[in-house]
C-alpha cells in the first residue's frame, strides 16, 4: 500500500482495497443517505455532491458472472494508463459520455477501483484518473491516465488476469 491519500477530503488510500460500501462511505454518498450497496450494481456510481464518478471493474471476465453484453474489455495498458469500456448504452454524445470526457473542465473527478476477479472481496483503489482519449461509442473505449502509477507487482498481477 502506498499510503497516498486521494485528496484531503477523501479518506481513501491509493493502492489499498475497499468494498463498495466502504467506497460509498468514504465518498460521502450525500446523494441518498439511505442508498445501499446492492443498489450499486453497475460499474459506475455518479455522486453529484462530491462530483465524483467512482468506477469499479474486474479485469478477468472469464467468470460466469459476465455475459457477452457485460464482458467489457478493461485492462491496464501500462502502470499509468487504463483502458476502460463504458456501458454498452453510453454514447460519447450523451450527458454521461460528455461528463466522462469533460470531467476536468467541469470540476468533477474520476476514481478507478479494480479487482483481478470476482472472487476478490475488495477493489484496489487505483486513485484519481484523467481522461486521455476515447474511441467508439456504445460502449465508449476510454483511456484514463492515473495520477499514481500501479506498483510493479500489482501491475503484473492485473496483466496476467487479462492475458
Amino acid at each position: 500500500m502506498s499510503g497516498i491519500c486521494a485528496s484531503p477530503d477523501v479518506p481513501l488510500r491509493v493502492h489499498a482495497r475497499y468494498g463498495r460500501d466502504e467506497i460509498l462511505a468514504a465518498l460521502g454518498n450525500k446523494e441518498d443517505s439511505r442508498a445501499r450497496v446492492d443498489q450499486w450494481r453497475e460499474g459506475v456510481k455518479w455522486l453529484p455532491e462530491p462530483q465524483v464518478d467512482a468506477f469499479v471493474f474486474t479485469f478477468d471476465k472469464n467468470s460466469s458472472s459476465f455475459t457477452s453484453t457485460t464482458a467489457y474489455r478493461d485492462y491496464a495498458i501500462s502502470p499509468t494508463l487504463i483502458h476502460w469500456e463504458s456501458q454498452s448504452t453510453t454514447p460519447s454524445v450523451s450527458p454521461t459520455g460528455k461528463r466522462y470526457i469533460n470531467h476536468a473542465e467541469r470540476g468533477s473527478h474520476v476514481f478507478l477501483f479494480c479487482r483481478k476477479s470476482t472472487r476478490d472481496r475488495g477493489f484496489w483503489f487505483l486513485g484519481p484518473a484523467t481522461y486521455v482519449r476515447h474511441k467508439s461509442s456504445r460502449p465508449m473505449q476510454i483511456t484514463w491516465k492515473l495520477k499514481h502509477a500501479i506498483p510493479g507487482d500489482l501491475y503484473v498481477e492485473f496483466a496476467a488476469a487479462v492475458a
